[in-house]
């Protein structure tokens, strides 16, 4: 398993990506049976998330070789692209690649994230069930926190190693970096009422944020970006760095 994990860091961290490892089981124990996984339940199972280095270091570069065409997201082109290396890196291994936009064929999502990164200890995840009181009437969406770069990171996906067994695995409790009582309210009600202005992403000090070319590529249609791929591919194809 070390192996792998070091793999696996090796190649996705300067691409901008984190790597996450946790059990089946502690996955399992979190959501409703529709959602688990039917395996050991020390079977190995690895999160990825996008850092907000990712769109310089992973997204434009790939935007900058591929000839943007096809009815798939960009964004979702290139995850798929990259995640696809995984069975380069360990081919001997048999390896199931979830990606979180991926749904089943009765419409259900084919993991859910969120809970993922919070038994992962990658980031917290923050719902209602977190508040005593609860102060909202209406159902709330939960959302994760990371601890160094709060809301601006992204889950990506997952890995799922079914051949590998990882009993001594240890579990790492995500830090609860918005602790407030008050502070959680606040958070839950910004992403879920006002989550267009980003103002939750920086519920806590962040370490690094989403660049301007980032912020304006995600604050824009996708129906409306092809004139922003192409003003991200002429700023950026000379730049010898490009992978």
């Amino acid at each position: 398993m070390d192996e792998i994990l070091l793999k696996l860091r090796a190649f996705y961290s300067p691409k901008g990506f984190e790597i996450h490892p946790f059990k089946v089981k502690w996955y399992n124990d979190e959501v409703d049976h529709h959602f688990q996984f039917d395996l050991h339940p020390d079977t190995l199972a690895v999160l990825v998330i996008s850092t907000p280095a990712m769109f310089e270091k992973a997204f434009v570069p790939y935007i900058c070789s591929d000839d943007c065409q096809g009815s798939l997201d960009l964004l979702d082109k290139c995850m798929k692209h990259h995640f696809s290396f995984v069975n380069k890196l360990l081919p001997l291994e048999d390896i199931e690649i979830i990606h979180d936009f991926e749904l089943t064929g009765t419409r259900r999502p084919k993991i859910l994230v969120q809970p993922a990164a919070h038994v992962s200890g990658a980031a917290y995840y923050y719902t209602s069930r977190c508040l005593d009181p609860n102060p909202f009437k209406q159902k709330i969406f939960g959302v994760c926190i990371h601890p160094d770069y709060g809301g601006w990171f992204a889950l990506r996906g997952v890995f799922i190693f079914k051949s590998v067994l990882c009993p001594d695995l240890s579990r790492l409790k995500p830090f609860d970096c918005v602790s407030d009582q008050s502070k959680k309210v606040e958070l839950l009600d910004l992403f879920n009422n006002h989550w267009r202005d980003a103002r939750y992403r920086d519920i806590i000090p962040v370490k690094l944020k989403y660049s301007e070319d980032q912020k304006k590529y995600f604050d824009t249609l996708p129906k409306d970006r092809a004139p922003l791929v192409n003003e991200l591919k002429e700023k950026y194809m000379q730049k010898s760095d490009l992978i």
